[in-house]
This record gives structure tokens, sequence and C-alpha cells, in this order.
């Protein structure tokens, strides 16, 4: 049985799109799921847009979503080079491309770009450029002399103009293409170097790629690769064209939606296993109602049968939820690793760090999250007394200013400045007062804060902030409801 070998080819242009990381992610896991190989191959044909910075991307991303790929440029597995640049320096594309002149199944074209730019024709009711074949009716003497002469020249395809090519995609099924609609497509450049769809036939066949993944927008190019390997009698891959990945107004996923690549995200907060996941939910179904996997889930439960055909679409909602999910799973000290830059941006040194990374570590979904969460640590903010105003706790500005002034002494007195002790201390004023408990745990809280809604009680801040900060604010938040009460009671006595 042959076994299967997949790639991923990407071209060092930029940041990684979210798109390309699938591709890899589906390459790699129909490979580790069959007990295959996932190959990386470097596809820098096009000089004009390589940029080395994106090479490191690549390797970087690799290795940080732990797809590792078993050969590839820096693991030789006997079929490299894995830089297509390389490849070309040797030779290779332009070998073939010859065999395929000689064949008959390719040409020489010497047309300049005012001519091709004149091209017009009408298929399907629509006016497409397309080459004439101009240049394929050329006598030998005439190719000849125009390479002797040095004159610049592509290499095209001698696509047939009559009949139809049928192929079949493992998620699309079967599909038939006019001929008429297939241009003459280039496969060496002016400059020598390969396309990227001829260097791709080649190196596949070369490398011995059992399976192609891509997008659906190769699906219109996958008849001309199939007239390139059957003009070599080259076994054909599988093809699993992947669906398009949309942003949730349906529109493609692009730059301009802030987070398209895989950069994009870590920069947002977003952990690497996080979204490895939901990269793998972006147009793959798995059975069942499960949605949280690790990379080696995944391996195990991945069948690319049930790639969707309709658009993906990228929920930020969902992959907010399941960062959330992620990071509420994480070991302690790890997450305490990855808040600390966020922590020391907002809260004093001289606190307790980790204890406040405890205290939000359930509650956020995005680690820039945090920010929000802790702010109130470094200094209460501004905030309005209706806040002690509660219909949930029966908190109201007097009953509050009350708990404050009643609660203030003992915390003064507190032998010892830890969640327990305080709770304890605090527990028999519950009793005796006949109050609720979140009925004194609430204008506490306000007072401490200035917010409804912190990431840890009333006591759990006081520890963090100590005695002495405790106490202030207290005081200030007693001095500001007695301000507002006597307000109110000048004004009704006005009225």
């Amino acid at each position: 049985m042959e076994t299967v070998k997949t790639r991923f080819a990407p071209s060092p242009t930029g940041r990684m799109h979210v798109g390309n990381l699938r591709t890899a992610l589906y390459s790699y896991l129909i490979a580790k799921h069959a007990g295959g190989r996932f190959m990386l191959r470097i596809e820098d044909t096009d000089q004009e847009r390589f940029r080395e910075d994106a090479l490191d991307i690549i390797y970087r991303t690799m290795a940080g979503t732990g797809l590792e790929h078993d050969e590839g440029p820096d693991k030789d597995g006997g079929v490299g080079p894995y830089i297509q640049s390389e490849r070309c320096k040797q030779g290779i594309y332009m070998k073939y491309a010859k065999q395929l002149v000689e064949q008959g199944d390719a040409y020489y074209c010497f047309c300049d770009k005012e001519r091709l730019s004149s091209l017009k024709r009408i298929v399907a009711g629509k006016e497409i450029s397309a080459y004439d074949k101009h240049c394929l009716h050329l006598s030998k003497a005439e190719i000849q002399a125009n390479l002797d002469a040095g004159k610049p020249f592509v290499i095209r395809v001698n696509m047939p103009e009559e009949g139809t090519t049928s192929f079949h995609d493992e998620i699309y099924g079967d599909i038939t293409v006019d001929n008429a609609e297939l241009d003459d497509m280039i496969l060496i450049k002016s400059d020598g170097y390969p396309t990227y769809n001829f260097a791709n036939v080649v190196d596949d066949h070369l490398m011995g790629i059992t399976h192609v993944v891509r997008g659906n927008e190769y699906l219109s190019s996958t008849p001309k690769y199939n007239h390139l390997y059957e003009a070599f009698g080259w076994k054909i891959p599988e093809y699993i064209h992947c669906p398009l990945i949309t942003n949730e107004e349906g529109q493609k996923l692009s730059k301009r939606s802030g987070h398209s690549s895989f950069e994009d995200l870590l920069e947002q907060g977003f952990l690497k296993d996080a979204i490895v996941n939901f990269v793998a939910l972006l147009g793959w179904s798995p059975a069942g109602e499960r949605e949280i996997f690790s990379l080696p889930e995944l391996v195990e439960t991945f069948d690319y049968r049930r790639i969707n055909k309709s658009p993906a679409v990228f929920d930020m909602t969902k992959l907010k939820w399941m960062n959330g999910e992620y990071i509420k799973a994480m070991d302690e000290e790890e997450f305490y690793k990855m808040a600390l830059p966020y922590i020391k941006e907002t809260v004093p040194e001289t606190m307790d760090l980790r204890k406040i990374a405890a205290m939000v570590k359930t509650r956020i979904q995005v680690l820039p999250d945090i920010r929000d969460h802790i702010d109130f640590f470094a200094a209460v903010p501004d905030y309005d007394v209706s806040l002690f105003k509660n219909k949930k706790s029966k908190n109201t500005p007097e009953n509050s200013l009350k708990i404050l002034q009643d609660t203030l002494p003992m915390l003064e007195n507190a032998p010892a400045f830890d969640n327990d002790t305080l709770f304890d201390i605090l527990k028999p004023y519950v009793s005796e007062s006949g109050l609720k408990l979140n009925t004194v745990m609430h204008p506490l809280r306000i007072a401490l804060s200035g917010k409804t809604v912190t990431p840890a009680g009333a006591t759990g801040i006081m520890e963090v902030i100590g005695k002495e900060e405790t106490v202030s604010r207290i005081k200030a938040a007693i001095e500001k409801l007695q301000n507002e009460i006597q307000l109110r009671t000048d004004r009704s006595n006005r009225t």
C-alpha cells in the first residue's frame, strides 16, 4: 500500500495567513492520521515578493504550532533541495519544460507585452485575456533564430482547445471544465524561473506527494495541472480543496480584518494551541459535539472526508471562547509567565502578582483582557456613588455608608491581613447585623475597586493591596458617600 505523503509549500512573502495555516494543518493531519510523511517545501519562485523575514515566520510558526515536518530544507529526506530557487539553479524545471516542448505539449513564446495586452476573447459570454497560440505556429528555424538572438521568451503549455477535461476532488467530487476556458499558461517565465503552477506539478511528482491540500480557489487551475501530469505520464495525486474562509459578513478574510494571520492572533493574546484547534474547525466538522482537541487528538480524529464545501466563517466570538477554555486549563506557572507582562503594565510590583494572576485566570478570554480586570489595583478609578445602589443585594448609599463605617475599625485592627482572616473578622458582623453576606461585601467591593465586578471578592482584594491601602480606600468611599448624602439632604430641604 502506498505511503501517504503530503506537503506544505508556502511562499515567503509576508505573515502566514490563517488559510495557509489551515492548509499546513490539514496536510499534517492527513499524513499523520494515515501514518505517513509530512514535508515542508519553500516556494520562492516569486523573487519580487520574497521576504527573508517571512522565512523565519514560516519556521517559527511550524515549530510553535507543533506541525513538525518529517523532511524539508533542514531535514533531508532524499528528494531535495526543498527550496524552489535552489531547484531552479539545478535546471530541474527548465529540463522538464523542454521535454514538454520536444513532445509538442509546450512551446516557446516570444510575444512582447504590447501584443499580449491586446489579446482578448469571449468565453462563456465574458471577455477574458487569453493567449492566441501565435508562437505555437513558429517554425523550428524561427524559434532557433529568436533564441540565438537572445530574444526574451517564456514557455507555455499547449492546452487543447476543444472538448472537456474532468477531474475528481475528494471534497467537491467530479468536476468537468470546457477546454476552451483553459489558457495556455506560462510554465517558465522570462526570468528563467518556473511559475507557481508548473513548479508545483514537477515538485509534487518528483517528491512523491500523494495528497495535495489547497484552497478551493485552485479548483479552476486543476485541469491545467492534470494536463501536465498526463503529458509527462505521471500519476495524478489525490486533490483535497478546502472551502473559502470568510469574515462574519461573508467576505473573504483579508488583511484588513486585523486578524487574518497567525501572527495577528498571537499579538492579540491568543494561545497557539487554541488557534490550531480553532483553525482545524474552519471547514472541518468532527463527529459528535466535541470542539476542544489537542493536536494529538486531532491526528487521531481527523477524517478529511468530513471537510465541508461551504465557506467557513471566522467567528471571533467562538475563537475567544475557545481561547478562554485553553487559558482555564493552563498550568498555573505557565499562565503566570504569560500573564506577567500584562500585569506589570498595570499593577505595582510591590503587590503579590502571582495572586493577581490566579484571580484573573478563569475570567479572561484573551491575555490583553487582564489589563481591564486589574487596573483598579494600582488606583481606584473615578466612580459614581450610584454603584453602591444594588437591588439584588439590597444596598443603598445610606446602608452602604453604615456598613463601611462599621467594618472600618475591624479592618484597621485586623491581626493579619490575609483573605481567610479578613473573612473571619467580617463574618460575625454579618450575623449580628442581620444582613446578608452580599449586602456587606458589595459596598466594600465598590470602595476598594470602583467596580461592581472584580476578579476576586472584597477580602481577596484587601489581601493584595494591603491594610494601609484598604483603609485609605474605605475612608475615601465613606467621605464620598457622606458628601453625596449631604448634597441630597440639602436639595431636599431647599424644595
